[in-house]
């Protein structure tokens, strides 16, 4: 609506400047009246603005530079070239507003994940409509098919496809099932399902991320910030120049007054810092908009500057090298047969839900008779010792079977080893181990490819399993056996020994200290985890690691095309500034070196989206 009316305005202000031209009246003042209405018509909102800003102390900016110049011009007679200088200039800002809203609208569609109602199930079966905010933890809600997931939680009944890519940028649909948990945020595609709400919608997945991208543009990058330093010095310089050159003028007598008064005036125009002003900006803007279009949250611009200057990379390595999710890759029986083997460890891992516990769990897959588990217990780093039909069994490692004087030959094995011993005998071991996730060979090539010369692996696994997955990804670094605080210790030496940035890549978690102490934090896998939304600098929504080189991508991109319009801009204004003081530009000229150069400058920032 705000664009229709600028657009309407200018044609307005156009035929009346036409009109003025075109009508040959003696009496001028018709012309002037003409001239005066195509002025106001175009130019009252700048000089409205301009007033308004010097009552609230902002004497020095463009709305009062435009406003100055364009008066001043009008007094000199030069009505065409000031009304134009208006036209141009209102022009230059439905471009802005197109610029920006397109380098918004991929945000806007991440923040149309809001959701507006909740049906949240009564005692008798009914339904009522709620506000997300009212619906407390535990309450039971029902989502239809094409309504919006409102909040986190467990479907207890139904069976859905979902639609993530508000969340992941994934355009694959994800099936979802009973005992499932489920993101708010999400639309419902088909099937009716259940949810038993896990967390108040404040504390939702889809809060928190509405809170992330609302709060992105607070955080100014490096550029950004020497934008509105340059400002504050350069235009009450430019001022003060422009009226050293009309004093000059009148000192020296080389020129009429007019002509002085005229360079004056141009010098003016072209000062304006208009493309500085909004094109920087918008690079950085475009380059989140950009990046919230392929599941990755940035949350400030400033972190933009950090991603670009990226030296060297870490990352852990459960959750993100790997899948973090067990599987049984060896059984060794011992004077048992394979399938008596998984069924003892089985039955001693009833009750765990320990990753390593599940996935033995997965593999036997039968109906438990929990009345032939007795005498259960858990031995705390080592493992478990319990009765299965009246008979002593032993699942553990290695430090569990020697105390109980159980000799077992001790094999270099890459994973989590399993030792079993029924009645004091050894009957076997099962050997367990983390995959690697699809991409995370691409992405470390990835990442060499774009000019990472550092990538190093952290991980609290033993280590022959982090050697066995840095070999698989031909990393080189790796330190195993660490624990969180041991992390932060190796950061912190990169850091110091380090010339370029370091960034840390990590599942969110239980990284979130190692997160927030890396230059640049980058979770994997965020989505619903609040210590990856609160820690991290940068949220990738999908478990793809290869976004890594996306994200940096994309930051090298929109710092690049925001040095190129610093750079074009600054010297455009610096050659017309110097010819308008001798006296050789015009203010058309003036025009191309402030709007023009916006246009420009503005075109050449939509290329970050």
């Amino acid at each position: 609506m705000i664009m229709v009316k600028k657009i309407g305005k200018i044609v307005i202000s156009i035929l009346f400047l036409v009109l003025a031209n075109l009508l040959k009246i003696e009496n001028t003042w018709i012309n002037i009246i003409l001239y005066l209405i195509s002025y106001l018509v175009i130019g009252f909102d700048v000089i409205k603005e301009a007033i308004e800003n010097i009552f609230k102390g902002k004497l020095f900016e463009e709305n009062f530079l435009m406003s100055i110049a364009t008066i001043g011009a009008f007094a000199i007679k030069q009505y065409p070239e000031a009304i134009a200088v208006m036209i141009f200039y209102s022009i230059g800002e439905i471009f802005e507003e197109l610029g920006e809203k397109k380098s918004k609208n991929s945000i806007t569609e991440l923040m149309n994940i809001k959701p507006d109602y909740a049906n949240v199930k009564q005692e008798d079966g009914s339904t009522l409509k709620k506000k997300p905010e009212e619906v407390k933890v535990n309450d039971e809600i029902i989502v239809k098919p094409g309504e919006k997931i409102p909040l986190d939680g467990i479907i207890i009944d139904g069976n859905a496809s979902i639609d993530t890519s508000s969340l992941t940028g994934e355009s694959i649909p994800r099936e979802v099932s009973k005992k499932d948990f489920i993101y708010s945020g999400c639309i419902n595609l088909n099937g009716i399902i259940t949810i038993k709400v896990t967390k108040e919608y404040k504390e939702s997945t889809v809060s928190k991320i509405l809170d992330l991208v609302e709060n992105a543009s607070e955080k100014k990058a490096n550029a950004e910030k020497f934008i509105t330093k340059f400002s504050k010095v350069y235009t009450p310089l430019v001022v003060a120049l422009a009226i050293a050159i009309f004093i000059f003028g009148l000192i020296s007598r080389t020129e009429t007054v007019y002509e002085w008064l005229y360079r004056a005036l141009t010098f003016l125009v072209v000062s304006c810092p208009c493309a500085l002003v909004i094109s920087v900006p918008l690079s950085f803007f475009g380059g989140i908009g950009g990046a919230s279009k392929n599941g990755i949250l940035i949350k400030g611009s400033s972190y933009m500057d950090i991603l670009a200057n990226v030296k060297t990379v870490v990352f852990d390595k459960t959750g993100t090298l790997t899948k973090g999710s067990f599987e049984v890759k060896k059984i060794v029986p011992n004077k048992v047969t394979e399938q008596e083997l998984i069924e003892y460890v089985a039955l001693a891992e009833h009750y765990s839900n320990h990753p390593i516990a599940v996935s033995v769990k997965k593999l036997y897959d039968k109906k438990v008779e929990e009345n032939r588990i007795t005498d259960l217990e858990e031995i705390s780093g080592k493992g478990i010792k319990c009765k299965i039909d009246g008979k002593s069994l032993l699942v553990g490692n290695m430090k569990l079977l020697s105390e109980n004087n159980i000799e077992v030959k001790q094999e270099k094995e890459t994973g989590t080893v399993l030792y079993s011993a029924l009645e004091g005998k050894y009957i076997g071991k099962i050997i367990i181990s983390d995959e690697i996730k699809k991409d995370s060979q691409e992405a470390i090539e990835d990442l060499r490819k774009i000019g990472i010369q550092k990538i190093v692996m952290l991980t609290g696994d033993k280590k022959e399993e982090a050697l066995r997955i840095a070999k698989e990804l031909n990393i080189k670094d790796v330190h195993s056996d660490l624990l969180p605080a041991d992390k932060i210790k190796e950061i912190e030496k990169l850091i110091k020994n380090n010339n370029g940035t370091v960034a840390f890549v990590g599942d969110g978690i239980n990284d979130s200290p190692v997160l927030a102490r890396a230059d640049v934090g980058i979770a994997m896998g965020g989505l619903g985890s609040d210590a990856a939304i609160e820690a991290a600098d940068v949220v990738i929504m999908t478990d793809e690691v290869s976004k890594i080189s996306t994200a940096i991508k994309i930051a090298k991109k929109s710092i690049r095309i925001a040095k190129q319009n610093i750079i074009f801009a600054i010297f455009v204004k610096i050659l017309v500034l110097l010819l308008s003081m001798l006296g050789v530009s015009s203010m058309w000229m003036a025009v191309f070196a402030d709007v023009g150069v916006t246009l420009i400058a503005i075109m050449n920032s939509l290329r970050c989206i």
